[in-house]
């Protein structure tokens, strides 16, 4: 194994750390509007909402967290091929990538539960429009 073998997975990680960096920015800003809205109103979907984004927070956590350990053991395996120590550096670099995998599974699973938060948000949107078209029913009476 050479040097310029783990220095592949430099940009594909830096890319990634910056998309897990984007989904926890669009989390915060979730959650801040959610609690703006609750301080305004309650509303019915909001524990539900809550739920799902504290799962996802700690995803996007665990998953930034496999991210930079996968780039600091890749670096460190060159330093090591650097360093002219081969097994070292082939054994962190398949180090590096068991935890750039794990941070992959971690981003699958925050996916999975962003695409059912945006069904309960889809839900609570029908549920106001059954409730619309109810209540105008009512109104228009017999």
């Amino acid at each position: 194994m050479t040097l310029t073998t783990p220095a592949l997975l430099f940009p594909a990680i830096s890319l990634l750390l910056l998309a897990y960096t984007n989904r926890f920015l669009v989390l915060a800003q979730l959650i801040r509007k959610l609690a703006d809205e609750e301080r305004d109103r309650h509303q019915s979907g909001t524990a539900r909402q809550i739920v799902l984004l504290r799962r996802r927070i700690s995803l996007t956590k665990r998953m930034q967290v496999a991210g930079v350990l996968s780039f600091l053991l890749c670096t460190l395996s060159m330093f090591a091929l650097f360093l002219s120590l081969e097994l070292l550096g082939m054994l962190l670099f398949g180090v590096s990538l068991v935890t750039l995998s794990i941070s992959l599974i971690y981003s699958l699973w925050e996916v999975t539960i962003s695409t059912n938060a945006l069904n309960v948000q889809l839900q609570d949107i029908e549920d106001l429009r059954k409730g619309s078209s109810a209540v105008a029913a009512e109104e228009a009476g017999p």
